[in-house]
């Protein structure tokens, strides 16, 4: 009921956002009479505040149209590689026409960059992504609104997500020969299932695994977000929090944990912070300092747009992660796609080398959460594996930013690096313009389909030729 009555009075509030929203541009906009007006930019500043305070949220883009590569100007092309029920697998393609950065380029590393499906999407790691299409082939996994899937794909769980990311990684393989995992945040702990799992079966597994603060042991270091999930019961959270998506959505009837409470919990974790960031907002447009005003709508863009979580998915994760830690103690079995049961032994790893980044002040995952990795990867040996503290880099700093960028990321770029040599190269393509290239699409299909079981190979694929 809770979300039909969200849902009512978003509705009733969007005409009023819209006037808002008109009302500031008129107040604000040198041709109309009313900027002639006493305190005209004040009340333009007031409207633009209540329209973006009552605006709905949607998903934002990617937006990465070029980068840099020494210099020169890289064209990105973002597409859909592979698209299923839950999740897409989107590829950040590069395109030159400059000799000298094709050859550069098109032998990179190729990097699966696993997002976190914890309320926000997968664009908070733009940065990310942005930062390393430099120096990398980039894809990640972009997951979906669960409001948005029909009851006709199916229930999706924790164990879904971690054959999702094998299935992801088993592509990759075949495009490639090989690829590289970093996983931010809550992706951290299926990664880890995903990648033992591949180890236990005897198949490849990836070259590099960067694990960047995620709750591997959620047991120390504990925040105000693992205290939560600890202190309330499993029941608790279901009767709480899990509520079916409304009839106006395609994903009706679904059971989620819906993106608005999610972001009432994000916000209810520092009210004062965003109060005063929204007031410095209305006072950066009153006094016109356009820069710092379009900083807070970008950053506020990607922070209000939120995605509701499928209610097994999330049920299973605070059980799982926070509530039993089935991984740190061993105990945690995985349904296979064909429906066999498995049990998760990082153990089992000894051909990936392991990279863990933590933020000296990580609110989110508290120092030794995420190192908990290596104490769990016992067969891997200890020069193939590293441990970075971003020093004054919080959570999102250490994908995110300055600190990202000049710290973080070059020791990142170094690890992957160091790991990368005696891969295939790839093949030159047919495009009109010279890109990043590697073998067909059908091709990599086909090599896929030959090295994984009937259920594990990909089911669906809008993959194209360049």
């Amino acid at each position: 009921m809770l979300y039909q009555i969200y849902e009512t009075q978003r509705s009733l509030m969007e005409p009023f956002a819209d006037f808002a929203q008109a009302a500031s541009k008129l107040f604000s906009n040198p041709l109309s009479p009313f900027n002639q007006m006493p305190m005209a930019q004040r009340m333009s500043a007031g409207y633009d505040l209540l329209y973006r305070l009552g605006k709905d949220y949607e998903k934002p883009t990617f937006d990465i149209p070029s980068v840099e590569v020494d210099g020169v100007g890289v064209a990105i092309h973002e597409r859909v590689e592979l698209d299923k029920p839950f999740c897409e697998l989107r590829r950040f393609k590069r395109f030159s026409d400059d000799p000298a950065t094709l050859t550069k380029t098109k032998n990179q590393p190729v990097v699966l960059v696993v997002a976190p499906l914890s309320g926000h999407y997968a664009t908070l790691l733009r940065d990310t992504v942005r930062t390393m299409l430099k120096d990398h082939k980039v894809y990640i996994t972009d997951w979906k609104n669960a409001r948005l899937v029909p009851l006709s794909e199916g229930e999706f769980h924790l164990d879904d997500y971690i054959n999702y990311v094998q299935e992801f990684i088993r592509y990759l393989q075949g495009v490639y020969g090989n690829c590289h995992v970093i996983s931010v945040c809550q992706p951290t702990v299926p990664v880890l299932a995903a990648v033992s799992l591949m180890a236990s079966r005897g198949e490849t597994t990836p070259l590099t695994m960067t694990m960047m603060g995620g709750p591997i042991d959620a047991r120390r270091s504990p925040t105000a977000v693992n205290n939560l999930a600890m202190n309330r019961s499993y029941e608790w959270f279901e009767n709480n929090v899990i509520y079916r998506v409304p009839d106006n959505f395609p994903g009706a009837g679904r059971r989620v944990y819906p993106g608005f409470l999610q972001h009432t919990g994000f916000v209810a974790m520092n009210p004062d912070r965003h109060a005063t960031s929204h007031y410095d907002y209305f006072k950066n447009l009153i006094k016109g300092d356009d820069a710092s005003a379009e900083a807070h709508r970008k950053f506020y863009d990607e922070y209000n747009a939120v995605l509701d979580m499928d209610a097994d998915y999330y049920l299973e994760t605070i059980k799982t992660v926070f509530q039993e830690y089935k991984l740190v103690h061993g105990t945690w079995d995985v349904r296979s796609p064909e429906g066999k049961i498995e049990r998760v032994r990082p153990q089992d790893i000894t051909t990936t080398a392991l990279f863990t980044v933590e933020g000296e002040l990580d609110d989110i995952s508290g120092s030794g959460q995420t190192r908990a990795a290596h104490d769990l990867c016992t067969g891997i040996v200890s020069k193939e594996q590293r441990h970075l503290e971003a020093k004054g880099a919080g959570h999102y700093g250490i994908f995110s930013g300055r600190r990202w960028r000049e710290l973080v990321y070059p020791q990142v770029k170094a690890f992957i690096l160091e790991h990368q040599a005696g891969l295939k190269p790839a093949v030159a393509g047919k495009s009109g313009a010279a890109a990043e290239v590697a073998p067909s699409d059908t091709d990599a299909m086909a090599a896929a389909n030959v090295s994984a079981s009937p259920a594990q190979r990909p089911r669906r694929s809008s993959a194209r030729k360049a």
